[in-house]
C-alpha cells in the first residue's frame, strides 16, 4: 500500500506545486510572487512533513511487523530443530541401548556441534536485524531532525511576515538596518545614533563629514501597506490606483517630514537622506514614480536603499580617509624636519668626536714611543749594560795602588 500510494501524491502535490508557480508566474509581479512564492513553499513544505510524517509511522510498524516475525520464525525453527533432535536422540537411544555408549557420545558430539552452527546462524542473524534497524530508526532520526528544521523555518517566516506587518516594528527593523551598515562601514567617530537636533528633531543617525559637507542626517522609512495593496492581484484596478496614488502621498509626506525636521543650516549640510531598507520599494520609486523622485530632489532629501547607501557610506570614508592622510602628511612633514635638524647635530657632534678619536690616536703612538723607549732602557739595564766603563775605570785604578 505505501509503494501504490505515496509516489501517486507525491508526483499530484509536485505537479500542483509546478502549476500554481507557472500561474504566479504568468500573472503576478515581482513582490507579491515572492509572497506567493513562499506561500506555495509553505504549502508544500507542510505536505511533505505530513507524507513524511506518514512514511515515518508506516515504516515504524512494518519495522515491529518484521522484527515479531523474524522472532517468531527464529522460536519455531529453534522449537522444531530441538523436537527433532529430542526425537532422533530418543529414537537412537532405543535402538542402540545401554551397549551403544560409543555412538552416543559420537552422536551427541555431532548434535552439539550442529547446534553450535544453528546458534551461530541464529545469532549473525539477529546481529544483521538489528543493523538494519539501527540504520532505520537512524534515519528515521535524520527525517525528524530535518521535519524539527522545516518546522523552525515555517515559524521563521511567519515571524517575519507578522514583524513587517507592524508599522512599528517595520520602523525598528529599519533602525537596527541602517545601524548595522553604518557601524560596519564607518568608524565610531564618523556617526552618532539617535542624534538629537537642535529644534528638538531626534534623527536615526546622523554622518559627521569633514568640511564643507559637515553633518548629514539619515532617517529610515519604509512605505509597506500601500506598495502591498498596489500588487494585491484579488484588487480591482481601482483599487490599485488608489493604492498607487496613496503610496506617492506616504513617499512624499515622508520626504516633507525629513525636509523641515533634519536640513537645519549650518547645523547640517543642505541636504537629509531617506533610507528605504526594502530594495524592492527602493526599486519601484525609482522605476515607476519618476516625480517623485524629482519631488525628493527639489527638498535635498536623497532617497537610498541597503545597496546604495552601502556606495554612500564607502564613499564617506574614502573622504575621511584622505583627510586624515592629508593630516598625517603634515606631522610626517614636521617629524622629518625636526630629523634634519637632529641629523645635521649629530653630524656636527661626529665631526668632533673624529677629531678627539685622532687625537686620542696622535696621543696614543706618542706614549707607545715612550713605552718602547722605557722598554729598551729596562732590557739594556737587565743586561747590565748601563754605564758599564764608568763602573770599571775606578776598580783597575784601585787595584793598580
Amino acid at each position: 500500500m505505501l509503494s501504490s500510494t505515496d509516489p501517486a501524491a507525491a508526483e499530484k502535490g509536485s505537479r500542483l506545486s509546478h502549476l500554481f508557480s507557472g500561474i504566479l508566474y504568468d500573472i503576478m509581479p515581482g513582490p507579491l510572487l515572492i509572497i506567493a512564492s513562499a506561500a506555495i513553499l509553505l504549502v508544500t513544505m507542510a505536505f511533505l512533513v505530513i507524507r513524511l510524517s506518514m512514511l515515518s509511522t508506516m515504516v515504524r510498524e512494518l519495522l515491529g511487523h518484521l522484527a515479531k516475525s523474524m522472532e517468531d520464525k527464529h522460536r519455531d525453527m529453534l522449537k522444531d530443530l530441538h523436537e527433532g533432535l529430542a526425537k532422533q536422540g530418543d529414537r537412537l537411544s532405543e535402538a542402540l541401548g545401554k551397549t551403544s555408549e560409543q555412538l552416543r557420545g559420537t552422536v551427541e558430539s555431532r548434535l552439539d556441534q550442529i547446534s553450535g552452527h544453528v546458534t551461530e546462524r541464529l545469532d549473525e542473524g539477529f546481529k544483521k536485524t538489528n543493523e538494519t534497524f539501527t540504520s532505520v530508526m537512524t534515519r528515521l532520526a535524520t527525517i525528524d531532525e530535518a521535519q524539527k528544521k522545516i518546522d523552525s523555518l515555517t515559524t521563521n517566516m511567519v515571524s517575519l511576515q507578522e514583524l513587517l506587518g507592524d508599522k512599528r516594528s517595520r520602523g525598528a527593523f529599519g533602525e537596527v538596518q541602517l545601524e548595522a551598515l553604518v557601524r560596519n562601514i564607518l568608524p565610531a567617530a564618523a556617526y552618532t545614533m539617535q542624534h538629537t537636533l537642535s529644534n528638538g528633531s531626534r534623527a536615526d543617525c546622523v554622518l559627521r563629514l569633514p568640511p564643507p559637507t559637515g553633518m548629514v542626517a539619515v532617517d529610515s522609512k519604509f512605505p509597506l501597506e500601500n506598495f502591498h495593496r498596489m500588487f494585491d492581484r484579488h484588487a480591482d484596478e481601482a483599487s490599485r490606483a488608489l493604492a498607487q496614488k496613496q503610496f506617492k502621498a506616504d513617499v512624499k509626506k515622508h520626504v516633507d517630514d525629513i525636509a523641515s525636521k533634519y536640513i537645519l543650516p549650518p547645523e547640517t549640510c543642505d541636504g537629509a537622506v531617506m533610507f528605504v531598507p526594502a530594495e524592492a520599494v527602493f526599486a519601484e520609486i525609482h522605476a515607476y514614480h519618476y516625480d517623485v523622485v524629482d519631488y525628493a530632489m527639489q527638498k535635498q532629501v536623497w532617497i537610498v536603499s541597503p545597496t546604495t547607501l552601502m556606495a554612500v557610506l564607502n564613499t564617506a570614508r574614502a573622504v575621511l580617509k584622505d583627510i586624515e592622510t592629508r593630516e598625517q602628511v603634515h606631522i610626517i612633514k614636521d617629524e622629518l624636519s625636526r630629523l634634519g635638524k637632529d641629523f645635521a647635530r649629530f653630524d656636527e657632534r661626529m665631526k668632533k668626536l673624529a677629531d678627539h678619536i685622532r687625537q686620542a690616536n696622535q696621543d696614543v703612538e706618542e706614549v707607545h714611543v715612550s713605552s718602547r723607549k722605557i722598554s729598551q732602557r729596562f732590557a739594556r739595564i737587565d743586561a747590565v749594560e748601563l754605564e758599564a766603563p764608568e763602573v770599571e775605570t775606578p776598580v783597575l785604578e784601585s787595584g793598580d795602588g
